[in-house]
């Protein structure tokens, strides 16, 4: 597990660890910031908690510096499951299963594209592994200012003489005080700097897209939702789990089976991470959106509802359209075919691609208004939720009419989940590209046709290989 240190007053006293994302007196801050979202009525179980002594939600970690006494947490355990208890209201245009999810979509056309005709195998590999490099080059991009705020990803990029960001971040030329004041996530510092860059190091935006291919391989396409579980026990270091994924991990252990592991005292259910998972399905559903979204379907509700379960259906709807050879804007499309129309998230990605459609100088530093924006009309959510990083993707997707650089720059650049949302523009614009040889030289060079993962028995990888290993479980 990743875990927070606590040192203690009495340096002779053994020193404490805080397990993240998973500690009741953490979870019920989110809970009760979930039911906001999603119009339950929380406002006694919210003064309860506070009048107990209760804490927020961890600003942007996941932790609080120090553990609660025992009997907080029990009642933020208690508090945790009533909530669960409360009314949605938002239940009927926001549903998890799957059969009512197609009863409420709204695009028939676009849910049933398929590409007449797909690429011979040798075109198709290359596409793919065009997709694979793409997905790691934008994760890259993102990972030394993940988590840090839109204020100082711009401050960095700026005191480096790259902003508009059209390159990776660097710490050469940076001034000290702009570095002292935005510290680089320090996980990814010291491998993720133009200056470091030496082949791709491991992220779990990558080490999900490796699981699916071990799923699929093991399972073939018709994978259930416990296959899924058990190739996270096997293969899965508990350590790389983070939010939904974490709270599911625990949930199997404690004997909790799907699709409950979702909901049990999950508040990151609509968080990102089941989107990040996604890309596998649309690789190997090339031209069929929504055979993609029924198998990311499968995958998300192992960790995730509605919302989160829509991030999974939209980004492997528009990644198998892409791989088909759908244009950015009929993959986005397809994307939103596939999910709920009146939902939250369909309605960020509309709103994303109206506003980048707004911006009349269609430049990379006029992408800074239309970033504006959507921190305005989503900043009040968590930097790891679904809703405003599907709006971002999709806006940096159209304003960057699907060029490769383009996309995952402003993807990067509009803060919230950097990584991820590069991950996704990355995979998504190198389909596009077509080739590996078509992605620019400065984004593939540096990863040195190599993964680093612990993911059993493919640490190296080449993302040649994994191309190849793509390729032949397509259908």
């Amino acid at each position: 597990m990743t875990v927070t240190a606590v040192l203690p007053s009495d340096p002779a006293r053994p020193r404490p660890l805080r397990l993240t994302w998973v500690q009741p007196e953490d979870l019920i801050g989110h809970e009760l910031r979930q039911a906001a979202e999603d119009g339950r009525e929380a406002a006694g179980i919210e003064h309860r908690w506070r009048a107990a002594g209760g804490t927020p939600a961890p600003g942007r970690a996941g932790a609080s510096p120090a553990p609660a006494d025992p009997s907080l947490r029990a009642l933020a355990g208690q508090l945790l499951d009533e909530l669960t208890l409360l009314p949605c209201p938002l239940d009927v245009d926001e549903p998890t299963d799957l059969a009512a999810i197609e009863a409420v979509r709204e695009d028939d056309a676009a849910v049933g594209l398929r590409s007449a005709a797909l690429p011979a195998a040798g075109p198709l590999t290359a596409r793919l592994e065009a997709g694979w490099l793409g997905r790691a080059a934008g994760c890259l991009l993102g990972k030394p200012v993940e988590k840090l705020p839109l204020s100082g990803i711009r401050a960095l990029a700026r005191s480096t003489g790259n902003w508009p960001l059209t390159s990776w971040f660097t710490e050469l030329g940076l001034d000290r005080a702009v570095a002292a004041q935005h510290p680089w996530n320090r996980r990814s510092r010291s491998t993720s700097l133009a200056e470091n860059i030496d082949g791709m190091p491991e992220d779990d935006d990558l080490n999900y897209p490796l699981l699916g291919l071990l799923l699929l391989e093991r399972h073939g396409h018709g994978f259930r939702t416990a296959d899924v579980a058990r190739l996270w026990l096997d293969e899965l270091p508990a350590g790389r789990t983070f939010t939904a994924e974490r709270i599911a991990y625990r949930n199997l252990l404690d004997g909790i089976e799907p699709p409950h592991t979702a909901r049990h005292r999950n508040p990151f259910r609509e968080w990102i991470g089941a989107q990040i998972r996604a890309d596998i399905f649309g690789w190997t559903h090339p031209g069929d959106p929504a055979a993609a979204a029924a198998a990311a379907w499968r995958d998300a509700t192992l960790s995730h509802t509605a919302n989160g379960v829509y991030g999974a259906m939209f980004a492997a709807a528009a990644v198998a359209a892409a791989a088909g050879g759908a244009d950015v804007h009929d993959a986005l499309r397809a994307g939103l075919a596939v999910i709920p129309g009146r939902s939250r998230l369909a309605r960020a990605v509309r709103f994303g691609i109206a506003a980048a459609r707004d911006e009349a100088t269609g430049t990379a530093a006029g992408f800074a208004t239309v970033v504006d924006r959507l921190h305005t009309a989503y900043g009040h959510h968590h930097w790891v939720h679904a809703v405003p990083n599907a709006a971002l993707l999709a806006a940096a997707l159209t304003h960057a009419d699907g060029d490769f650089s383009g996309s995952i720059c402003r993807a990067v650049s509009g803060g919230w989940d950097t990584d991820s949302n590069g991950a996704t523009a990355g995979s998504i614009t190198g389909l596009l590209a077509g080739t590996p040889a078509a992605l620019p030289a400065r984004w593939t060079e540096p990863l040195r046709n190599r993964l680093t993962t612990t993911v059993g028995g493919l640490d190296g990888i080449g993302f040649d290989t994994l191309a190849a290993r793509t390729a032949a479980l397509v259908e």
